[in-house]
């Protein structure tokens, strides 16, 4: 799987189990832990774990952490690192600020390549 592949992939994911606020962020020259983030949100545990299950179906397997708590779920796909996050610790943690350096992958522009 190309790497636009499976960034769409897991966008895409996380979007047809309705996750709120699906941001991806470019971190190719920043980090050696990921080129891309994708983080959203979900409004309950059951949700988050239904985004999280849905990733990893269309993304492929994953290292996973926080599944069993649901708060905040970490799939490491490689290139991809997806953070699923229950609303509240989402705005506790802040990663968009914290990785604020990085730029915003156009979400629009990914789904039609």
């Amino acid at each position: 799987m190309r790497l636009n592949d499976k960034l769409k992939a897991v966008v895409e994911a996380a979007e047809s189990r309705k996750a709120l606020d699906v941001v991806a962020l470019d971190l190719a020259n920043l980090s050696i832990v990921a080129d891309h983030f994708v983080i959203c949100s979900g409004g309950s545990t059951l949700q988050v774990q239904a985004i999280a299950d849905a990733i990893m179906a269309e993304a492929g397997p994953a290292r996973m952490e926080g599944y069993r708590e649901a708060r905040w779920i970490c799939l490491d796909l490689g290139d991809v690192v997806a953070h699923v996050f229950h609303r509240e610790v989402r705005e506790y943690f802040d990663l968009e600020r914290l990785w604020g350096d990085a730029s915003r992958v156009d979400l629009v522009a990914q789904a039609a390549l």
